[in-house]
């Protein structure tokens, strides 16, 4: 089974909403597991911002509501003109080939599509991450030897 069957299969059981998923193919077996939102990286975070937002919607709701809106627009409009670049499958970032080579990309370099963005560790065998746009790193989302999740973004880039 190759690494794009794998990704396709990965992305299949996520839209499907299907907890768990074994397969077994010859002398491979895959098994993917899906949770709703209680140990997903991405979803904890996201729910960790409106709760240090509660405090002050208690203590001011009419004031402090209006300017959390203010505030947040031009965030999403500044990253709005950015393309996002996302993990394809779950396993450890890593943003050099070896610790002994020097990183893939930077903020600030220029890159085309195709090019090695990181590579990530998943089942001990190291995929090489490709840009599938040409741009400008803007923005390294994760650090090195961190854990991804599937769909995690990982970089920013300013296509212009």
């Amino acid at each position: 089974m190759e690494l794009k069957e794998i990704q396709n299969l990965i992305k299949f059981v996520a839209a499907t909403g299907v907890a768990e998923v074994k397969l077994e193919i010859d002398n491979v077996k895959i098994t993917i597991k899906t949770t709703l939102g209680e140990s997903s990286p991405e979803i904890t975070y996201l729910q960790q911002a409106p709760m240090a937002q509660q405090p002050m919607q208690q203590a001011a709701p009419t004031q402090a509501a209006p300017q959390a809106q203010i505030a947040a627009a031009p965030e999403v409009d500044e990253n709005a003109k950015y393309i996002t670049i996302k993990s394809p499958i779950i396993g450890t970032f890593y943003r050099k080939p070896s610790p002994d080579k020097p990183m893939f990309v930077e903020v600030g370099t220029s890159i085309g599509k195709g090019d090695v963005l990181c590579v990530i560790e998943a089942m001990k065998l190291f995929n090489e991450i490709e840009s599938e746009v040409s741009g400008k790193i803007v923005k390294v989302l994760v650090d090195d030897m961190s854990p991804v999740e599937f769909d995690q973004p990982l970089f920013l880039v300013d296509p212009s």
